[in-house]
């Protein structure tokens, strides 16, 4: 399996190191190169890491298999479109495409050509997120804040595309019902886009999702809270620091931990909540802070996408779920658009 890099940005050339470990550990995957428009950061990044520098994407698509785009969203039609046409499968890096009619048709030809398309969301494999994932039950009620300072690398997309499709994506994955309204807010500061923006999501099933980005702020803040049921329970995570907690409405036969110092700990925390516990008619709090493995998102993203390739199944992100959240932050960019006379 040969595999190929196009775009060697800040964000091509992580994948280009991760790219060449697996590839060094793997008996069935090889990294043919990389390609960028400009020739000296392909020159560099060829150096840097030993890998071959291809001098168009027509030769790359000669040499490979499968390829990563990590290019501007404003490119990722054109070049995913002549991949896939040349019989390549592709991980393209969020967001899939700048417009719905550019996934579809990328979609329309990746099933007619049989071929996998990953999108990179990599929020979706952020350990912090599945290590909660088997405690939080049915989600009615999620908050989401990513802020981030300004970076001249994205001036093509808003804040929406950029920063909140991140949560967007997350909140379609865990929330199993169809939407049935949004309303959002945002300004535009620095730059012709979205700076920052705001958006509540209603669903069918009666959950809601507050979802805010920005960047403009001074400091960095991943953060994810959810509001359950079956079982009860509040979860909340920090994805910087990578802490994650729950508080789950059990049976006390029910509790995660038999530990003396782990209940007495769980007691302690609980008591900052007041007196609580004689208001639960016979259920306890049960406070669950799991562990947290040290891994790299990014390559385990990348890991999935050869074993979907090697094993012929489905990406886990899909591109249908490209699609999916493309669409809700097109929604929420046209509701602030209707909603602020100055946005077009």
């Amino acid at each position: 399996m040969r595999i190929g890099i196009i775009g060697v940005g800040k964000l091509g050339e992580y994948h280009t190191g991760l790219l060449k470990e697996i590839a060094a550990s793997s008996n069935d995957v090889r990294f043919s190169g990389v390609f960028d428009l400009n020739p000296e950061r392909r020159r560099e990044i060829s150096r840097k890491y030993a890998v071959h520098a291809y001098s168009s994407i027509e030769e790359l698509a000669g040499g490979c298999d499968a390829a990563v785009i990590a290019t501007t969203t404003s490119s990722h039609f054109s070049i995913a479109r002549k991949l896939l046409l040349d019989g390549l499968s592709l991980f393209i890096e969020k967001p899939f495409t700048a417009t719905l009619e550019e996934a579809d048709e990328l979609i329309r030809i990746e099933k007619e050509r049989n071929l996998t398309v990953q999108i990179g969301h990599i929020e979706r494999f952020n350990p912090a997120i599945l290590a909660v994932e088997p405690y939080i039950g049915e989600p009615m009620y999620i908050q989401a804040e990513r802020l981030s300072g300004f970076s001249r690398r994205v001036t093509d997309v808003s804040v929406v595309l950029d920063l909140m499709i991140h949560d967007i994506d997350l909140v379609l994955s865990l929330v199993d019902s169809d939407i049935r309204q949004i309303s959002a807010s945002g300004v535009r500061v620095f730059s012709s886009k979205l700076d920052m923006a705001t958006a509540r999501i209603e669903f069918m099933n009666g959950a809601i999702a507050s979802v805010t980005a920005s960047r403009l702020s001074r400091n960095r803040l991943r953060k994810l809270r959810f509001f359950s049921r079956h079982p009860k329970s509040y979860a909340s995570l920090d994805f910087t620091t990578g802490k994650s907690e729950i508080f789950r409405l059990v049976k006390p036969e029910d509790t995660s931990s038999k530990n003396p110092l782990k209940t007495y700990a769980t007691r302690k925390i609980l008591e900052q909540f007041g007196e609580i516990q004689e208001s639960l008619q016979g259920l306890t709090i049960d406070y669950v802070s799991p562990d947290v493995p040290k891994v790299n998102a990014l390559k385990v993203e990348l890991e999935h996408f050869i074993d979907s390739l090697r094993s012929a199944k489905a990406a886990v992100v899909s591109s249908a779920d490209g699609r999916k959240a493309l669409k809700v932050a097109g929604d929420i960019t046209r509701e602030i658009q209707k909603n602020t006379a100055d946005l077009d």
